[in-house]
């Protein structure tokens, strides 16, 4: 019997439904979490206390030669430093460049930052992370600092300046993973624009349309009959 194109048609939006069927039901499961969850919290926030800190700067001393292009300011165990140029830390009582932070006072950073039930587990200094690193796009080297609970939560302090960064948990990285699966960028987790999500966006469509091609046929060939 010879093949109309109602046989081509449907074979074609079969075919296109198991191809994509699986990505489909992807970008439906994580739009459902995205959709039901508080971004608030998976930034975190429910684990951060607010921090007011008032130092007294007393008299600046300062090297007289200092060329300034950028400055901010960062305490560090209750004393002001001034963080320049986005390269060096200097003590504003004395002039003296500090060189990072050490392991204890990352520490004592992160505890004025995070709520006081939450108990540090651990630390250890960062250099290098991946494209996947729930760290990664952020200044290094930095000091991880892990936290008990189940939450298996981590905060993140700037080696070289002192600043606190970021805190991360367990419902961040599902929502990390399933933004992945989002985007389709299966490489840096953030690029709407990549060759792949393109294809699939245009398969979907194609499939659509073959749907609505097929719904019609039949309906036509049934009033026919």
């Amino acid at each position: 019997m010879r093949k109309n194109n109602q046989y081509y048609v449907r074979k074609a939006h079969r075919w296109l439904g198991v191809i994509i069927g699986i990505q489909f039901l992807g970008w439906t499961i994580s739009g459902l979490y995205f959709s039901w969850t508080d971004i608030d919290e998976i930034h975190g926030d429910q684990f951060r206390q607010q921090v007011h800190e008032l130092v007294p700067l007393g008299n600046l001393n300062l090297p007289d030669t200092l060329l300034v292009s950028e400055l901010s300011m960062r305490i560090i165990d209750d004393m002001p430093y001034l963080w320049v140029n986005d390269q060096f830390l200097i003590n504003t009582s004395t002039g003296d460049i500090k060189n990072g932070v050490n392991k204890s006072e990352a520490e004592r950073i992160a505890r004025q930052h995070v709520k006081k039930e939450y108990q540090i587990q651990s630390s250890e200094l960062i250099s290098k992370v991946d494209a996947h690193h729930e760290y990664r796009g952020r200044p290094l080297p930095a000091w991880a600092i892990q936290f008990e609970g189940n939450d298996e939560l981590t905060a993140y302090v700037s080696q070289r300046d002192g600043s606190f960064q970021r805190v991360r948990h367990n419902s961040w990285r599902w929502f990390d993973f399933l933004w992945m699966f989002h985007t389709m960028d299966y490489e840096n987790r953030d690029d709407f624009n990549n060759l792949l999500l393109r294809a699939f966006s245009l398969f979907g469509l194609i499939t659509v349309a073959s749907g609505f091609t097929l719904f019609f046929m039949t309906t036509r060939k049934r009033k026919n009959k």
